[in-house]
Parts: structure tokens; C-alpha cells; sequence
């Protein structure tokens, strides 16, 4: 007996089938998100239209919930266009779609169109800067349209001090907080950039393919490991959009024979997109003998691998050379003499996300440094030179006069690292985000210095641990906390916590006084040695001349880390219908076990050791010095008008060197002109303030922007900063007549810049730069002239793009 299955099921079965092998699968590139406010406040209502090419392919309304999903039948290159009133609308960067792909595309959009950007820095994931809770500004792209390099932008920042020493060429050190040049983190497109201890120098950086650079104030060792122990700044080459092939040429020329040549090749190809870039700049400055000039080649391609799966190189290469004409104003005329620099930074990385919430990188980066230093007019047999006789003048109204023995330094130095670094960050529900990540470093260095037949060489290998979360609960309250365990070649292993709050008590909005952010976070920064302290560290010089039994008998350490303790504490407030927002903030850093150099006397002073061994040793690196800052930062911006945008702020920074070991090797040194002054000739006295270091600073910058023309005046002013001329036992009789008191030192200045570009046609821009308006040559430290009035004009021109 057969059972037989209803004719109704049979037909149904007989349906579905057909249904399966006539009608075709569906093919369509798909895009889900969610669309939220900068609070991660969810938005119904939003407009999402998926743009390809110069029509909508399609577009959709968020749910309430914030959620879309938009679909596409034919594949290629798309952006996300978002708006929703009284949102600033979005626009997306490009990305491929294939014809099955399902990406995944978040949009935050912002309140106000004063500061409508995301960060990375803070916490490794791109978050909205007003759920973070550390200090961040963030300059934007088309501020470097003229400029040649940062050196103007870094000024336009609370709590920063950029000093150039010397004119254009000359080395650019960054101060955050009070922190030390050497003391923040440098990552250009992701790979760490700064030399074997820190030291990094601004001047090699042209603003060619650069995006606007991340500035990140304070100690986030918990993210970065060693080396941001007072700050982070963070570099990116640009990405191309074009769908065509895009030819970019720019060309301007301008006083102290100075000319620019820059072009930028890019655009993308089905699942590529690619850009190539090569720059010449040539100056010869306001001195003799101080010619410059800067070749940066950048390069960045990336490539779908799959919808979710990229893979990016970036590559960026500077070659410069420079006059060394040394302290002009204390040798009385420029020295002569050569410095050239070797800088490439180049990474591998590819980026997954699944399912829209776990997001994976991987990337191989190198760092390639070489410097060298070259003297032109040595005089044969090691005889010393002295400059011409010369009258110093500082800003205290203290006066010298004398001869300067000539020193001439001659180098070639090396720094190599190579780089793996692993991350990984997951997506919980209730908008807790979690990260790890793993990095390896192989860092190799050498000194040499063919005069002195000194040539020492080091090779160190690190590893770096991370584990960090964030989250909010309610959209109201912001957490971040993270920490790392490094263990560094040299010093060992060190954990570096940190953790940062943000509370709205009051939301953002387009009423008065709707908008009210408060901030607090506290972090500990690690910083490596440098290869000079290394190579000069107590414990090997005993041991290279002879007296290992003193390490064990006086207990000599090797150098260890410098460490640092950031605590700060600030507001953010909208006042006048999000077009004037007020932002405050107070810091209060410690920065202990610094690195400094101890004269033999010092040695006997200081460690008892006997004065047959103390003199046969050179002057030595021990971690004897601490200092704390502490300090206000102020900064307003307002926009009147559609077209008009304010901004400017003011930071009162408080220093105190609170122990030195060498306090100046050991006793202060003395002008027999100046008697009973106290002069620190090479380090700062306990008690006064570290060296460059402003108590007052400030910034402005008023800016006009319509759709073919724009203009900036910005401004960057300086009050007075202790400093010395360092010529200890160095005048013509080897005495002190050269020194000055270290008290207000440095001239203060008044720098001011001008800008105006004009959009002549759809592919021709003409511009002009006018630096340092009132020509003041006293933006340095004491002895380097800076630029005086410089004004350079060009055209940008475009062939090709879409």
C-alpha cells in the first residue's frame, strides 16, 4: 500500500523548484550601516544616497533605529552622500563595490560645521572628537594649500610650541605641554617616524599628499608604547577619488630665490586606486652660505581584495641638504658647512571587517633615517677657529660681548627600523568596543663621527602588548581606558596605563548654551633612549675605560626609561547656536627620570667616585633629571557668517626643573661681566624654568572661504623663554664672557602669515603666501635668525579628474 503525498503539496514542491533554476540569483552590491550624531544618538530619517560616478544609483531613508540598507546592481566605485536637518551633511570617502559584495559604512554626522571630524589617535578606532576624552585638534586639509610644510599649523594649537632653528631647512622641534621635542610620538600613514629615542624633526615633512595632521596632547604610551610620552601626531598621505586619471601640477616662485615644483598623479580603476606624487623645493635664505632644498616623492595604492579586504602601500621619501651657517649671531658670520637628510617611511597593511563589527589590521612598516653633518673650513691640525668679535643681546637687556671658539661637528648617523603590528578591535552590543593589538619593533642605529674616530652601533628589539576599551552608556557618558606591557631591548619591561571619562551633561544642539562636554583623563608615557645616551651611558663608560669594579661598588645603573604622568582636565561649550564654541582645558604633567649628561666632577660629587677615575671618563648620561608642567589652555572658535570662520587661543604653561643632578655640571656657571647672576650654560638651574619654554603663547587665524575665492590672516605669538647661549669656557680665553643669563632669554614674537587662493577656472588656481608680515627675526632661539618678510606666487593647475 503507497501513501501519496496532496496534490496541493506536490504543486508547491513543483513551484519552488522552478522558482530555483529559472529565475536568476540576485546580484547587487549591498550597503548597511547605521547613521548616528556624534553622541552615537541614533537618526531616523536620514537621506543615504549611493553616488557612482556623477548620478544616484540609489537611495533609502534610516529606520529609527538609525539602520539602513541600500542596494546597487551595478558594481564599482560608490561614496556615501547623508543628510538630515539640522545636520551638516556627509560626505564619504570612496569605495568598491562588487556585484555581490555587502559593505559595511557607519556615518557620524555632526551638529556644527566648526569642527566636523573623527579621530584615531586617542583610541586606535575612528571615534567622534566630541566622545573623546584626551585633547585633540585636528588640522584640515585645505589649510596646507599653500604652505610648504607644517611648521605654520603647528603653531595654530593650544598648548604646542614649534621652534625652528635657523631659517628654512633648519631643524623643527616640537614642545606639547612643556614636554621635549624628543618626547612625542611620530607616525606617519600608521608607521612610527622619529629616530631611535624619539628625536624627530619637522623641517623634512613637505605638505605634499599630506592630509591635515592629528595632534594628540598628552602621555598615550597605553596605545603607542614607547615614545608618546607627551603627545601624538599623527601624519597621512591622501587617497584618491578621482574616477579618471588626474594630473595635479603646482608651481610658485617668490623672494630669496625660491621656487616650487610639485605633481600628483592619481586616480582609481575598478577595485584599484593609486597616487603618485614628486615635489622640489629650493630656497637660499636670508644668510650666506645656508642654500636649501627638499625632494619628497609619496606614493599611495590600495586595492580591494574582496568587499570587505583591503590592502594599502604607502610610501613616503624626503631627500634634503642644507647650509650649516651655525649660530650666525654669536660666531659673527655664517660658518660653512653642509647637513643632509635621508628620511623614508613606507608600510604594507591590509584591513578587514566582518559582519560590520570586527575590524582586523595587519601591517609591515620601515623607517629609514640617515643624517649627515660636514664642515667645509675646518682648520688643518685641529686648531681652533673663533668667530668674529660680536655684541649679544638678549631679551632680559643682559648684554655680552667677545670671540666664540668655532665648533665644527661632523657626523653621519643611522636609524633603521623595521615594524610588525598586529590589531584587532570587536564591536559588542551596547556600544563597547574592544582592542588588541601586537607590535614587534627591530630598531638598529649607529653614530659616527670620522673626527673623533668615534663609530658605536646598536640593534634593539621590542615587543608591545595592548588591551584597551571604550563605550558610553546612555550617549551621555564616554569611557576609554587602556593599557600596555613593553618589553624594550634596553630598559626592560614597563606597563603604561591610562584611562579618560566624557560626560554631556548637556546634548548638543541649535540653541544657546545647548552643548556642554566635560573631560578628564590621566595617562603614564614611556620613552626609550636615545642612541647618544646610550652609547654614553655611566655604567658602559666605566666599563670601556677600565673600572667595571666601580659599577658594583658605587651601584651603577645602566639608563633606563624616561617616564612621564599626564593628568588633565576640560570643557567644551556651545554658546551661540553651535557657531561659537568655547574649549578650556588645565594640564598638570610630570616628566621624571630625564636623561641628562654629568661632568666628571660630578661624578666625584655625586657617586664618591674618586677623581682617577671620574676624569677618565667622558661626560655621562643618567637619568637625574625631573621637571613638572603644569598650565591653562584656552580656544575659541566662531563663525558669523557661512563664509567667515574665527579661531584663536592662548596657553599659560607653568615649568619648574625640580631635580638635576648636573644642575649645569654640577654648580652653576658665572659671566665674570655679569657677577653674582647664576647662569645654567648647558642645563637648566633647579628651581628655574626647562629651556623653550614660553609661559605664554597664543594663536589667531580669521578665515574666508566662497567657491572661488578664500583668504587667511593666522597669527602665531610667543612670550620670552629661558634659554642659554651655551658657550661655556668657549670665549677667546676660554672663559665665560659669552654667557648670558638664562632668565627670558629668547626674544618673543608676533608672527603673522597671509594667505589668498583664487579659483580662476574649474582646473586653474592662483595663489600667494606672505610669511612673518613684520618681518621678526627673532622667532628662534638666541644666535639664529629666523626668515624675515618671504613671499612666494603660483598657480595650481588640473588636467583630467571628474
Amino acid at each position: 500500500m503507497f501513501l501519496t503525498a496532496p496534490r496541493s503539496a506536490i504543486s508547491l514542491l513543483l513551484a519552488l523548484a522552478a522558482a530555483l533554476f529559472t529565475v536568476p540569483l540576485a546580484r547587487a552590491v549591498i550597503v548597511r550601516g547605521t547613521v548616528t550624531t556624534p553622541l552615537g544618538v541614533p537618526l531616523g530619517n536620514a537621506r543615504i544616497q549611493l553616488i557612482q560616478g556623477r548620478s544616484v544609483a540609489a537611495f533609502t531613508f534610516t529606520l529609527m533605529d538609525g539602520t539602513y540598507e541600500i542596494r546597487s546592481g551595478l558594481p564599482g566605485r560608490f561614496v556615501l552622500l547623508t543628510s538630515a536637518s539640522p545636520f551638516t551633511p556627509s560626505i564619504g570617502d570612496a569605495f568598491y563595490g562588487g556585484r555581490t559584495a555587502i559593505i559595511t559604512r557607519n556615518v557620524v554626522l555632526e551638529y556644527s560645521t566648526v569642527t566636523p571630524q573623527l579621530a584615531v589617535t586617542a583610541t586606535g578606532i575612528p571615534t567622534p572628537i566630541q566622545q573623546i576624552p584626551a585633547a585633540i585638534t585636528l588640522i584640515p586639509k585645505q589649510d596646507l594649500e599653500t604652505q610648504i610644510n607644517i611648521l605654520n599649523d603647528l603653531r595654530q594649537d593650544p598648548g604646542t610650541n614649534a621652534i625652528q632653528t635657523g631659517q628654512a631647512g633648519g631643524p623643527i622641534g616640537l614642545y606639547v605641554r612643556g614636554g621635549s621635542p624628543d618626547a612625542n610620538k611620530i607616525l606617519i600613514d600608521g608607521v612610527p617616524a622619529a629616530n631611535i629615542g624619539g628625536d624627530f624633526d619637522f623641517s623634512t615633512i613637505a605638505t605634499t599628499t599630506l592630509a591635515g595632521p592629528e595632534i594628540y596632547r598628552g602621555a598615550n604610551s597605553a596605545l603607542y608604547g614607547t615614545g608618546a610620552e607627551a603627545s601624538v601626531v599623527r601624519l597621512a598621505t591622501t587617497r584618491s577619488n578621482f574616477l579618471r586619471p588626474t594630473l595635479d601640477y603646482t608651481g610658485d616662485a617668490g623672494n630669496f630665490h625660491t621656487y616650487r615644483n610639485e605633481a600628483i598623479l592619481s586616480g582609481t580603476f575598478k577595485r584599484l586606486d593609486y597616487q603618485a606624487a614628486f615635489s622640489r623645493f629650493n630656497t637660499s635664505n636670508a644668510l650666506p652660505r645656508d642654500e636649501y632644498h627638499l625632494t619628497t616623492s609619496t606614493a599611495n595604492i590600495g586595492y580591494s581584495i574582496f568587499s570587505n579586504t583591503t590592502a594599502r602601500f604607502t610610501l613616503r621619501n624626503a631627500d634634503s641638504a642644507v647650509g650649516l651657517p651655525q649660530a650666525h649671531d654669536i660666531y659673527g658670520f655664517s660658518a660653512s658647512g653642509k647637513q643632509a637628510d635621508q628620511n623614508l617611511v613606507s608600510g604594507l597593511t591590509i584591513e578587514n571587517t566582518l559582519a560590520g563589527n570586527w575590524h582586523n589590521l595587519a601591517r609591515y612598516g620601515i623607517s629609514r633615517h640617515r643624517e649627515q653633518e660636514q664642515q667645509f673650513d675646518q682648520l688643518p691640525n685641529d686648531a681652533i677657529q673663533y668667530g668674529n668679535i660680536v655684541t649679544l643681546r638678549g631679551a632680559n637687556g643682559y648684554t655680552a660681548i667677545g670671540q666664540a671658539a668655532f665648533l665644527s661637528p661632523t657626523l653621519d648617523n643611522v636609524h633603521n627600523r623595521d615594524e610588525l603590528y598586529y590589531q584587532t578591535d570587536y564591536t559588542f552590543p551596547y556600544r563597547i568596543a574592544a582592542l588588541f593589538s601586537f607590535h614587534y619593533e627591530d630598531e638598529r642605529g649607529r653614530l659616527y663621527n670620522p673626527t673623533t674616530g668615534f663609530n658605536q652601533q646598536a640593534q634593539r628589539t621590542n615587543f608591545q602588548y595592548t588591551l584597551q576599551v571604550q563605550g558610553d552608556i546612555r550617549h551621555r557618558l564616554f569611557y576609554s581606558l587602556g593599557a600596555t606591557i613593553e618589553r624594550n631591548h634596553l630598559y626592560g619591561t614597563a606597563g603604561t596605563p591610562r584611562i579618560g571619562l566624557t560626560y554631556v551633561p548637556v546634548r548638543p544642539g541649535h540653541r544657546a548654551f545647548h552643548g556642554t562636554s566635560l573631560r578628564a583623563s590621566a595617562a603614564t608615557g614611556v620613552q626609550e633612549p636615545t642612541l647618544e645616551n646610550q652609547f654614553t651611558s655611566l655604567d658602559t663608560l666605566l666599563d670601556e675605560t677600565g673600572n667595571q669594579s666601580a659599577i658594583v661598588t658605587y651601584n651603577i645603573r645602566p639608563v633606563a626609561a624616561e617616564r612621564s604622568r599626564t593628568f588633565d582636565l576640560g570643557v567644551d561649550q556651545n554658546i551661540l547656536n553651535q557657531k561659537l564654541i568655547l574649549k578650556a582645558g588645565y594640564f598638570h604633567d610630570q616628566f621624571s627620570h630625564q636623561l641628562e649628561h654629568l661632568a666628571p666632577n660630578g661624578l666625584e660629587q655625586y657617586f664618591a667616585i674618586p677623581a682617577n677615575i671620574a676624569l677618565q671618563v667622558p661626560d655621562a648620561s643618567l637619568n637625574s633629571l625631573a621637571y613638572r608642567t603644569q598650565g591653562l589652555e584656552l580656544e575659541l572658535q566662531y563663525q558669523p557668517l557661512t563664509h567667515l570662520f574665527l579661531r584663536g587661543g592662548y596657553t599659560y604653561l607653568a615649568s619648574l626643573v625640580e631635580q638635576s643632578f648636573t644642575s649645569d655640571n654640577v654648580a652653576p656657571a658665572f659671566n665674570p661681566e655679569l657677577p653674582g647672576i647664576p647662569i645654567g650654560a648647558l642645563s637648566p638651574i633647579v628651581g628655574n624654568r626647562p629651556f623653550n619654554r614660553p609661559p605664554s603663547t597664543g594663536f589667531f587665524a580669521v578665515q574666508y572661504s566662497a567657491s572661488r575665492f578664500s583668504a587667511a590672516i593666522k597669527g602665531a605669538l610667543a612670550s620670552r623663554s629661558d634659554d642659554s647661549t651655551f658657550q661655556l669656557h668657549n670665549d677667546r680665553n676660554g672663559g665665560n664672557t659669552l654667557l648670558l643669563p638664562n632668565q627670558d632669554l629668547d626674544f618673543g614674537y608676533a608672527k603673522l602669515d597671509l594667505n589668498v587662493l583664487f579659483n580662476a577656472t574649474r582646473h586653474i588656481t592662483v595663489f600667494t603666501q606672505l610669511d612673518n608680515l613684520l618681518g621678526q627675526q627673532h622667532i628662534g632661539p638666541i644666535g639664529y635668525p629666523g626668515l624675515p618678510f618671504t613671499i612666494r606666487a603660483g598657480m595650481k593647475i588640473r588636467i583630467g579628474g571628474n
